[in-house]
């Protein structure tokens, strides 16, 4: 075992005196460890006796470092260890062990208990420390100075806390407070008949309660932060004072309810246009709240006075004004109570009040707003109006009805509209315009609904759809007269705009077959008479035909087009041939153009005996054609050819752009200067209503090229006609209009029949489809089918007749059982 290492030794003796204390004298202090002692106040300090140990070190050998030091040992085992290491004789050096592999013990802290009396208070401390404070409580309820500092007396309630007498001071400042109290409350009972002074005196009964109380809770804080929060059930001194108010307010109903009714009587005086104290509103309703009694004593009768109050101004005014400034009326009430609820009511007050508003004034009268007002805000497109109509209706969730009122509108102006028969003339823009109104309205004030848009569609759908037929043939004249040459004052991009506003309309009709055989027969006039505004415009509006209604629809329109330009190629190639070059007489240009017989539109074969020069024109360029597509058929179409003249009066020479039934006329009067309307007739082979018109338009017309005896507008039997010699014009080259035969009974029944026809083969095609899909098919079910599927209007007669000749073409059978049900023979 290794020795430790020296160090400088310091002996220890003891005094042979036995009842002396041992005496240490200074030690070096352990770099690891501190010695510790305890003090006894019976035995003194202890002295720290050596473990036992079977080896003695010499003194030299000895080092502080290693003594252990015990300080749990009684005092007797203190005694025992100290007789044991005294001497026997003299001062003799005290042996001292150390402990074999002993490691450090950790130091050991010096406890000294102070033992203390406890202290007493003086007599009667609570009773006179009470005193001040009762003092003071009532010095501050009735506004007088009190001689006692604040510190003071909140020392004073700190001592009563700590001397656990917080109990019985919260007691007695209770009652304290509730004493004075009730006292302010009593000294309202019969104060001021003037209510807005009565307010007054309670709005300052309530201040000096809140400040009072504020002070009291100052003095007595520490109660407050002690005894109320350990104990439970209590409340805080402010709590306090607000339940006593509470109790003593509703123990003095006279009071309670003369607040109530002057704060109903202040804000109804506000809503009739007075001026009246807004901060005693909001102090007076801040009590209520803070008091608990806002939303029973309050609030209640003020939404039941408020709901009495706007129903009789909604009656009232509904009467007297109209829809806008009633609308406009209501708007500001409710913004009104929106601002009362921020200036002095409570936000819980907020949503009932304004629905209470909501449902006098809005919810009440829907129906008589709309009765009233609705048809006159919108043929008046009052934008603005409508606007807040819908507002204040989404506020109620009474769009439904005004939706309805939207499409019973729709409905009505439509179908005036439509059915007018002698306003056909101007349908099509008349709806136009209507729909662009509606859009404007839908836009700008039902913030672009959906549900809104889809009624306009609806009810569009159905009032053009009121006539059977007649707006689809008056949306494709309308397109005529803006597509024709002529159109002046339209640039290329109000005509798009035009197109597409026209477009809007044709996705309604539910017959775009007739549309399109209208529209067909129109631009077949346009292109063949060179009366078309713009070829770029025509494409463009087949485009948007084709892109609507599928490449079946246009296919015929598109053919029109190609056949126009086809015939130009022939013409040109006509005139390069050697037929034009060689045969062709001399003076005369003719251009000719092919159609093909399915594209264009049927036309009436009418005969008419041409000139010689015509005949030869003719013939040469059939020659031509026919040499080079072999196996076709031409058809001259005499009604569509059109011609200019080179014509010579003795005031000038002129060029006549006329028809060909007016050329024929005309070149007659080369040879003669006067013919009878019967040498005409015969010289021309002209049918008797064409040739009539022709007279008329060459005779009576603007233009008069020819003079009529007697002169009359009618062309009759036994008329003659002579060369007008005296005729004139500022201009060189003249257009004589033709006669325009306004378009009969009989041909529009004739357009519509044709249409009809072409309805029968998609008749025929969706009955072959349905049963070919079913087999067996109840009559019943086939005509509902046929009816979801149709996208034109047909009736169920017609739709009986397409079946009956299925039958008979042996396409379906009537069940042997069952006539009622069709099968479907393969």
């Amino acid at each position: 075992m290794s020795h430790p290492t020296k160090r400088s030794v310091t002996n220890t003796t003891t005094s042979s005196s036995g009842g002396a204390s041992p005496h240490f004298p200074p030690m070096k202090k352990a770099k690891s460890q501190a010695v510790a002692c305890s003090l006894d106040p019976k035995n003194g300090l202890q002295s720290p006796h050596p473990h036992p140990s079977s080896h003695h070190f010499p003194d030299d050998d000895f080092d502080p470092a290693s003594m252990a030091l015990d300080d749990d040992l009684k005092p007797d085992d203190a005694d025992a260890a100290a007789a044991c290491s005294r001497p026997s004789a003299g001062g003799v050096t005290a042996n001292l062990s150390r402990k074999k592999a002993t490691p450090p013990q950790p130091a050991k802290k010096l406890v000294i208990k102070l033992v203390k009396a406890k202290p007493t208070l003086p007599t009667n401390f609570e009773e006179d420390t009470w005193a001040k404070l009762k003092s003071a409580i009532s010095a501050i309820f009735l506004k007088q100075p009190d001689p006692c500092d604040l510190e003071k007396l909140y020392q004073a309630v700190n001592d009563l806390c700590l001397h656990k007498m917080g109990g019985n001071l919260y007691q007695r400042i209770e009652k304290e407070c509730e004493s004075h109290i009730c006292a302010a409350l009593q000294s309202l009972v019969g104060q001021s008949p003037d209510l807005v002074v009565f307010l007054s005196l309670v709005e300052k009964c309530w201040q000096d309660l809140c400040d009072q109380m504020l002070m009291i809770r100052g003095i007595a804080l520490y109660l407050d932060r002690t005894y109320v929060k350990q104990t439970p059930n209590v409340r805080s001194l402010w709590d306090m004072g607000l339940q006593l108010f509470r109790k003593h307010l509703s123990l003095s109903p006279e009071v309670e309810h003369k607040t109530v009714t002057g704060l109903l009587r202040m804000i109804e005086k506000e809503r009739l246009g007075e001026a009246v104290d807004r901060t005693l509103l909001n102090h007076l309703l801040k009590m209520f709240t803070a008091l608990g009694i806002y939303l029973e004593s309050f609030e209640k009768p003020f939404l039941e006075c408020t709901s009495e109050f706007y129903a009789a101004e909604g009656m009232k005014y509904m009467q007297q004004s109209d829809v806008p400034d009633y609308l406009k009326h209501v708007e500001i009430r409710l913004h009104e109570e929106h601002e009362r609820c921020l200036l002095y009511l409570d936000a819980s007050t907020r949503k009932p009040l304004v629905a209470t508003a909501e449902r006098q004034l809005l919810e009440r009268h829907i129906s008589a707003i709309l009765d009233k007002g609705f048809m006159m805000l919108m043929d008046g497109n009052r934008i603005e109006d409508l606007q807040r109509m819908y507002i204040l209706f989404s506020r109620v969730n009474a769009l439904e009805s005004l939706r309805q009122a939207l499409s019973s509108y729709i409905r009505r102006t439509g179908q005036g509209i439509v059915m007018d028969e002698e306003k056909d003339k101007d349908m099509v823009s008349c709806l136009l315009e209507f729909k662009a109104s509606l859009d404007s309205i839908w836009e700008e004030s039902f913030s672009r609904n959906e549900a809104f848009c889809n009624t306009i569609k609806d009810a569009f759908e159905h009032l053009i759809n009121l006539r059977q037929n007649r707006p689809a043939e008056l949306i494709a004249k309308f397109l005529d007269e803006k597509l024709r040459a002529g159109n002046k004052g339209t640039s290329e991009e109000e005509l798009e705009g035009t197109l597409d506003k026209v477009l809007v309309l044709f996705r309604f009709i539910q017959g775009k077959d007739v549309f399109e055989a209208f529209y067909k027969k129109d631009l077949a006039k346009r292109l063949l008479l060179g009366k078309s505004a713009s070829i770029d415009a025509e494409k463009s509006m087949i485009t948007k035909l084709k892109t609507e209604c599928g490449s079946q629809f246009t296919n015929k329109l598109e053919g029109m087009f190609k056949d126009i330009e086809l015939s130009k190629e022939i013409n040109e190639s006509f005139k390069q041939s050697s037929q034009a070059r060689t045969k062709l007489p001399t003076g005369i240009e003719m251009s000719v153009h092919v159609l093909t017989t399915g594209y264009w539109p049927t036309y009436p074969p009418m005969d008419v005996r041409l000139p010689h020069e015509l005949n030869v024109y003719q013939d040469i360029f059939k020659e031509f054609y026919l040499s080079k597509y072999s196996g076709r058929r031409l058809m001259w179409q005499n009604s569509l050819g059109h011609c200019v003249l080179k014509a010579e009066f003795p005031k000038g020479k002129k060029e006549l752009a006329v028809s060909l039934f007016q050329t024929v006329v005309l070149m007659l009067f080369n040879d003669t200067l006067k013919l009878s309307f019967q040498d005409i007739k015969d010289s021309t082979g002209i049918e008797d209503k064409e040739l009539r018109r022709t007279l008329q338009s060459l005779a009576c017309g603007k233009v008069r090229v020819l003079q009529k005896l007697p002169k009359g507008r009618e062309v009759e039997d036994d008329d003659s006609f002579v060369f007008n010699e005296g005729f004139t014009a500022p201009l060189y080259r003249i257009k004589v209009n033709a006669i325009q035969m306004k378009e009969t009974v009989e041909e529009n029944t004739s357009t519509t029949e044709r249409v009809f026809q072409d309805r029968q083969y998609q008749v025929d095609a969706a009955i072959v489809r349905i049963m070919k899909t079913r087999k067996v098919l109840s009559h019943t079910l086939l005509i509902t089918e046929l009816f979801q599927q149709l996208k034109f209007p047909i009736k169920p007669a017609d739709l009986k007749k397409r079946i009956e000749s299925l039958i008979d073409r042996e396409y379906l059978e009537r069940d042997k059982n069952n006539p009622q049900i069709y099968n479907y023979l393969a």
